[in-house]
């Protein structure tokens, strides 16, 4: 029998890439590690946006809409579905994407979609303390997740009243450093 051989990467740049890279001493794999994709949506009902209170950190107790990580071999579509379900108990019915924010301290990137409620129906879910439909002017913006989340609902806003169309990028001077 042979002796277990245990794993062992060295940090260095591989022939013909421009990064440096894990790369396995023994067989040359090379472990890259690329950014997360964050899929959510803005979802409306009656004219209202649909909002979740976070069960779970970070930033447990702030509002948020549906989202979460893309798994393996899922499409970003079924990722904004999926999280609906999951944190709101919605169907949804997808528009077109909204916006796509990139977080780079997180090494992230989020695609937003637009939607609207396809039955009406939505509880909390597993993930959520509560759920609910909020007019813009009843949006509690002092207790906001993030601040891709505050982007999110002023560029449906935008949208909504004829001023701009999307799909939208991280605001000018925007930092995503504030509430991560």
């Amino acid at each position: 029998m042979s002796a277990r051989l245990e794993p062992a990467f060295t940090r260095r740049q591989p022939e013909g890439d421009a990064h440096s890279r894990h790369v396995c001493d023994h067989c040359g794999f090379i472990n890259y590690q690329n950014p997360k994709i964050v899929v959510g949506s803005v979802v409306r009902h009656e004219g209202k946006i649909l909002l979740c209170r976070r069960a779970i950190e970070p930033r447990r107790g702030f509002w948020t809409i549906p989202a979460g990580y893309l798994e393996m071999h899922e499409t970003p579509e079924d990722v904004a579905r999926r999280e609906a379900r999951e944190e709101a108990g919605a169907e949804l019915v997808l528009g077109g994407l909204l916006a796509v924010y990139t977080v780079p301290r997180l090494s992230q990137v989020q695609l937003i979609y637009r939607a609207t409620l396809a039955t009406g129906q939505y509880h909390a879910g597993e993930e959520s303390l509560e759920a609910g439909l909020f007019g813009f002017d009843e949006i509690p913006w002092g207790e906001i997740a993030f601040p891709t989340v505050h982007w999110a609902l002023r560029h449906e806003a935008m949208i909504e009243l004829g001023e701009a169309q999307g799909p939208f990028v991280n605001p000018p001077g925007s930092s995503t450093e504030d509430h991560l």
